[in-house]
C-alpha cells in the first residue's frame, strides 16, 4: 500500500507517519510489536523511530529493549535495508537513569560514540539514518515548563564538541543525517550556526518536538526558525499520548485501565507533567475537540493526527499504537483533508483553551 512520503533529503524519503516504537518492550511484548511493524510497514509506512533510553516507563530491566525489538524486526521481515528508514537517539543528561553510562552524566563525545554503537548492535545494522540528540545538554524548561529560569543552568558539554562526535560518525558510515529533539529556537539556530563551521549544515536535517492540538509551541518561535532555515518538523506525540481519542474523558471512570495514563500512572514523570488528566482547560479543549470530530464524521484520532499532517513544516507524525485497530485508524489521517470550516472550528477552541499541555 502507498503512503505520501517527504524528502527530508535528496537521498532520504519518509512517510508521513512514522511509527514511534517508544511502548515496545513494556506496554506492548515482542509478538504484538512484530506484528504492529509488519502491518505498519505493509501500509507503507517505511519511517521508524526509537531511542536508546527506550520503552518507556524508564527503568534499567527494559533498557534499549524498544531498539532491540525493531532490530528483530528488521531480521524476521528481510527487507532490502534502504526500503527502511531508522532514527534513533541519545539521552542527554540525567541523573535518573544511572544504568546508561552513569546518568548518564552528559553528551560529551565518548557517551555520543557510545550510544551510537550500542544502538548499532541492537538494532543489527551497519548504519542509522537519522541519528537525533533526545534533549539538550543544557537546562531548557520541558516537559509541561514553560518559563525559562537562568538560575537553572549548569555546566554542559559545548555544542562543538556534539557536532564533533556526531561528524566523526557520519564520517565513519555509522550516521547519514543528524536531528534534534526538545530543542528550543536558541539551540537549533545555534547548532545550525556551529554547523557552518563543521561542515556539517546539510547534514541537520529535522527537530522532533512535540506539536498536537493541545501543544502548538512550535508556531511560537521554533516554526520560523525551521522555515528559513529548512528544518522539518518531526511531530511526535500527535494524539497527545492517546489523550486526543477522548478515551479517558469519554466515561466518570477515567478511562481504560489499560490505556497508558492509567497502567503507568505515577511511574512516568515526563508524560504526566505535561498531560495531567485533572487539567480542566486540558479536559474542556478536548472534549471541545471530540465534539467537533463527531460533528463531521471522523474520530477523535483522526482528526488530531490530520491536523498535524496538514501543518506545511510537518514532515512525519511520530505516533504510537499497542493495537492493530489504532494503528488502522492512525492510517487514516492521510487520506482527510480538513475542510476550513473544520480549521476554523479547531482554532476556536484553542483561542478559548490555548497550548493546556505545553
Amino acid at each position: 500500500m502507498s503512503m505520501p512520503t517527504f524528502h527530508l533529503a535528496p537521498d532520504l524519503a519518509v512517510s508521513r507517519l512514522c511509527f514511534g516504537t517508544m511502548t515496545m518492550g513494556e506496554q506492548s511484548r515482542l509478538p504484538e510489536s512484530l506484528r504492529l511493524l509488519d502491518a505498519a510497514f505493509d501500509a507503507g509506512v517505511n519511517f521508524f523511530d526509537s531511542a536508546e533510553m527506550y520503552p518507556v516507563p524508564q527503568r534499567s530491566e527494559t533498557h534499549g529493549r524498544s531498539e532491540e525489538f525493531l532490530g528483530r524486526w528488521l531480521r524476521a521481515r528481510r527487507a532490502p535495508r534502504d526500503s527502511v528508514v531508522l532514527t534513533t537517539k541519545v539521552a542527554g543528561p540525567s541523573g535518573q537513569m544511572t544504568w546508561i553510562r552513569g546518568g548518564p552524566a552528559s553528551l560529551d563525545s565518548r557517551n555520543i560514540a557510545e550510544a551510537i554503537d550500542g544502538s548499532l548492535r541492537r538494532l543489527g545494522v551497519d548504519y542509522i539514518d537519522l541519528y537525533q540528540i533526545h534533549w539538550p545538554d543544557r537546562y531548557v524548561p520541558m516537559f509541561g515548563e514553560t518559563e525559562y529560569d537562568p538560575s537553572h543552568q549548569y555546566k554542559s558539554v559545548p555544542m562543538e564538541e556534539q557536532l564533533l562526535a556526531l561528524g566523526r560518525a557520519i564520517d565513519a558510515g555509522n550516521i547519514r543525517y543528524i536531528g534534534l529533539s526538545n530543542e528550543t529556537p536558541y539551540g537549533l539556530m545555534k547548532f545550525l550556526q556551529l554547523s557552518r563551521d563543521s561542515q556539517l549544515q546539510s547534514k541537520i536535517l529535522t527537530v522532533q518536538n512535540s506539536y498536537n492540538l493541545l501543544c502548538r509551541n512550535f508556531d511560537a518561535g521554533l516554526a520560523e526558525c525551521c522555515h528559513h532555515e529548512r528544518i522539518s518538523l518531526l511531530a511526535y506525540s500527535p494524539m497527545a499520548m492517546g489523550i486526543l481519542s477522548g478515551k479517558y474523558y469519554s466515561s466518570d471512570d477515567g478511562g481504560p485501565p489499560d490505556a497508558r495514563m492509567n497502567l503507568f500512572k505515577g511511574r512516568y514523570s515526563e508524560g504526566e507533567s505535561r498531560y495531567n488528566l485533572q487539567n480542566p482547560k486540558m479536559k474542556a479543549a478536548v472534549k471541545e475537540y471530540v465534539k467537533i470530530a463527531a460533528k463531521h464524521g471522523v474520530s477523535p484520532a483522526i482528526l488530531a493526527v490530520a491536523f498535524v499532517l496538514r501543518h506545511p513544516l510537518v514532515a512525519s507524525a511520530v505516533f504510537g499504537a499497542t493495537e492493530i485497530s489504532q494503528l488502522t485508524e492512525v492510517l487514516q489521517a492521510t487520506r482527510i483533508h480538513l475542510s476550513e470550516e473544520i480549521v476554523a472550528e479547531i482554532n476556536e477552541v484553542h483561542a478559548r483553551y490555548p497550548n493546556p499541555c505545553p
